[in-house]
């Protein structure tokens, strides 16, 4: 990925218009989904496609052979880390997570992702210090905002 491009995408989401944000969120999707061209897009689609029709062990197969063949794409990760959320896998889904961050430090989804871990899991100090550190690459979300007030009153 041109880092030139990456740094300016991530300098956007910094900016007070909210159109700016969008459109710079959009892109580093697109990004982040065709890192590794049509293969590994055409492989994340599908595996979604299984998902979204509760075939969730084919799905995860799909991504696991993806991660094999392709270790160094951060969005498979983040997909299976994904779909292991969903079925209450948290110990798994923070796994690929990190592996997620090691890739792609800036990934403000595996983030979120780990935050909402920590949060199903009881571990709300945690939750908050991985919606603050998506904070920090995206401040104007909202979501992580509302997570992090959320967290804190349940330590209260």
């Amino acid at each position: 990925m041109d880092s030139l491009f990456v740094n300016s995408l991530l300098e956007d989401l910094r900016n007070p218009d909210e159109n700016v944000r969008e459109q710079a969120t959009r892109k580093l999707w697109r990004l982040w989904f065709q890192q590794k061209g049509i293969y590994g897009l055409e492989m994340i689609e599908r595996s979604q496609k299984l998902l979204d029709a509760g075939e969730s062990v084919e799905a995860e197969a799909i991504l696991t052979e993806l991660i094999h063949n392709q270790p160094d794409f951060a969005e498979a990760w983040n997909r299976r880390a994904f779909l292991y959320y969903t079925s209450s896998q948290y110990q798994k889904s923070l796994n690929d997570c990190e592996e997620v961050l090691k890739l792609n430090p800036v990934h403000f989804g595996a983030l979120h992702g780990m935050g909402l871990c920590y949060l199903a899991t009881g571990d709300y100090s945690q939750a908050i210090r991985c919606f603050q550190r998506a904070l920090e690459i995206q401040p104007y979300s909202l979501i992580n905002q509302r997570l992090i007030l959320e967290c804190t009153l349940r330590i209260s």
